[in-house]
This record gives structure tokens, sequence and C-alpha cells, in this order.
């Protein structure tokens, strides 16, 4: 069983560009001879030892070669560790196999994935095999869907304080942003599109606020796809570009938790771009960029350390209750989305179901409901996240 297992974390795809932080991270963190005992796994036992020496971690790290063309190596590696933690995407081309093993082998798993038609293949093939092992799947570990996953069950923890009761409205609001997207989530993107492209079902996957929900149809949600002017906020709001995953894994956290947050449960994400002409001039300029479809980018590349360290993001969360009344939260992270907050979140994700073997049970899981509080205390301890209540 787990208890057994050699090790506590894999990193796989440790030479790739995030996967390099995430094991910085753990290394720095952590270091070789704490409480958490961390691997990194790639297909290159050569490239493994280069990273490794290049960035400095001790020879003490054990080093995995792992290939996802090659399953008795993926198997002795879900065998090895209580957690795999992977960044080895697009996720639908490269993830099957390793999600198969861990929900087969009782491994706990987690992922940056933003590909919610893989993920909604993967619920349906792999939900019963990882009850029935004990597997805990953890997906969008990342900026997607962890600050507004998280975000949400934050404020409807608020609003039952100040309020007595979760409400049935929550509005995501991203008042700033400053980081670029990574090459890998650019590539899951093209993945998704020319995946759709050749399957026209997974348009309607993509569409649906309900796809990862499991036959659970709600009630109806905001599109969210035009720029608009919200009153409350006396600002115009655009699209945002996460906002497809997100809000799919929102649904799903409230599905998990027995809908605590009601089966009419409503919650959509925009993007705050600012109040009169300059701010509707920028929510149509948002609403029409296709740069993320062109953007040549590819999995490997990503932003300088000065670039990841000037980065931020700034989310408010508002909550309405039926009768008027309101709560609002924010969630902001210290690094750019993409690659400094990404990498240290899905490390903590992966520690923090090591050290609390107790908080779910087998079964594929968003974070909220797999981790809820206990990640969150960790995200703000170690990993430059702040969750706050703010005054109306």
């Amino acid at each position: 069983m787990q208890s057994n297992r050699e090790l506590d974390v894999v990193v796989y795809g440790a030479t790739g560009f995030t996967g390099r932080l995430v094991a910085e991270y753990l290394n720095n963190q952590y270091g070789v001879n704490g409480d958490v005992k961390w691997a990194m796994a790639g297909r290159s036992q050569a490239k493994l030892e280069s990273v490794r020496d290049e960035m400095g971690i001790s020879n003490d790290v054990p080093l995995i070669v792992a290939d996802a063309a090659d399953m008795d190596s993926v198997n002795a590696m879900v065998l090895s560790s209580k957690v795999i933690l992977t960044t080895v995407g697009p996720y639908q081309l490269y993830g099957n196999e390793l999600v198969a093993a861990c929900a087969e082998h009782g491994t706990d798993y987690v992922d940056l994935c933003g590909e919610p038609a893989w993920m909604h293949q993967m619920i349906g093939a792999h939900s019963a095999a990882a009850e029935a092992s004990g597997a805990r799947i953890v997906f969008s570990c990342g900026f997607d869907s962890v600050p507004f996953d998280l975000g949400v069950l934050f404020l409807q923890q608020t609003a039952e304080q100040q309020l007595g009761a979760m409400v049935p409205r929550v509005k995501g609001r991203v008042r700033s942003m400053k980081g670029t997207f990574s090459g890998g989530t650019l590539a899951s993107f093209r993945a998704t599109m020319a995946a759709a492209g050749k399957d026209r079902e997974l348009i309607n996957v993509l569409r649906n606020p309900f796809a990862l929900t499991e036959g659970f149809v709600g009630a109806d949600q905001p599109r969210g796809d035009k720029p608009e002017f919200d009153e409350a906020l006396q600002s115009w709001i655009a699209p945002f570009v996460m906002a497809s995953i997100n809000t799919k894994n929102i649904h799903r956290s409230n599905k998990l938790l027995g809908h605590a947050y009601g089966t009419d449960f409503v919650y959509d994400e925009m993007m705050i771009t600012g109040p009169g002409e300059r701010g509707e001039a920028v929510a149509k300029a948002v609403t029409e960029d296709t740069s993320m479809a062109t953007d040549p980018r590819q999995p490997g590349e990503g932003p300088s350390l000065d670039e990841r360290v000037n980065g931020h993001y700034d989310v408010l969360l508002i909550g309405e209750a039926a009768d008027g009344r309101s709560v609002r939260v924010s969630v902001k992270g210290d690094m750019d989305p993409g690659y400094g907050s990404t990498s240290k979140m899905i490390a903590e994700s992966a520690v923090c179901l090591v050290l609390n073997p107790e908080l779910a049970s087998g079964g594929i899981w968003t974070s909220a409901p797999a981790m809820g509080s206990a990640l969150i205390e960790r995200l703000q301890a170690n990993a430059g996240l702040t969750f706050a209540v703010e005054a109306e």
C-alpha cells in the first residue's frame, strides 16, 4: 500500500520548463532530507542528471527514467511514490496511461490540466478504478483552477460566517494580472481545438459549464463571451480566457461537495477593464483577441526569472445572497500566474496530499473538495498566495 512507498512525490517532466520550476521549489522549500521525500522523473537519465546538476540540486535526490510510451517504466514510477506530480502535457496526448496507472495502483496524482474534454473522458474511464484503489486524482492544480476554485470555497465559508448561509451566485472578476501563458497551456489549447475539429461532440463538452458534473445539469449560466458594463463595479468587464475551464471545475467542486453551494448555483468569470470609454475599448480588444491561437511558443518555453518575479494576479470574488446581501473576498498571487505561481501551487497540492492522507477518499477530484482549507493554509504559508475578506 501507499504507506510502504519509498517516495512521497515524483515530479514527472522535471526537465521541462515548468517541471524544473517545481523541482527548484521543492528543493528550496523541503530540501533533500526533510519531511517530504521527492524525486525527479523524465525520459532521459542524462538530461535528468544535467538538469539536477545545473540547478544545484543534491545528488541525493533520486532520478527516475519513465516514458509514456513504455508502460513498464510508468508503472514502476507510479508504484514508487505516494503522489505523481506531472507537468507533461498536453495531457490528452501524454496523460492517458499515467492516469490509468495511478487509478489502478492507488497512487495519488496532481497535474496542471486545463483540458476539459480530456478530463471529461478520464472521469468516465477511471473514476471507478480510483475509488476502488484509493487513488486521489486531482486535476487542474495550477492557475487553472486553484485560485478560483479555492477562492469560491473561501468565499462560501466567509458567507456562512457573515450571512449565515452560502450564496447561490458568485462572480469571479480578475482585477489585474501580469504574466504570460505557458507554452504548455498554448499547446493544450491547440491540441484541444484540433481534437474538437475532428470530433464535433467535443465542442458540446467545451461549451457545457456542467461537462464535468457527470449527469447533473444546474441553472442557466452566464455566457460571459461579450464585453458588458458591470453596474456594481462601475466598470467594463470582458471575457476571461481561463473561464471555460475554471467554471467547469467549480461546478464539479460544488457537486463533489454535495451541492453545498446549492443546486441552482450560478458562477461566471470576467476580467475588469476599467470605467468609461477607455474601459469599453479595452474590453472590446480583449474580446476580439485571438493571440492564443497564433502564439508560436511551445512546451518548454517560458519567461525569464525577472518576468516571473515581477508578475502577479489579483482576483475579486463577489457572492450575492437571494436577499440582496453580499460578501467579497480576494485571491492574490505574488508571481506570474502561468509559471512562478503555478509551480508553487502544484507542488503544495502534492505535498498537501502526502501530509493529509485523510482528506479525501479515492476518486477524481478538484482542489476544493479534495484539499480545501488545508491547501489554502499551505498556499498562504508557503506559496505566496493571499486569501482575504474585503469590505463592500
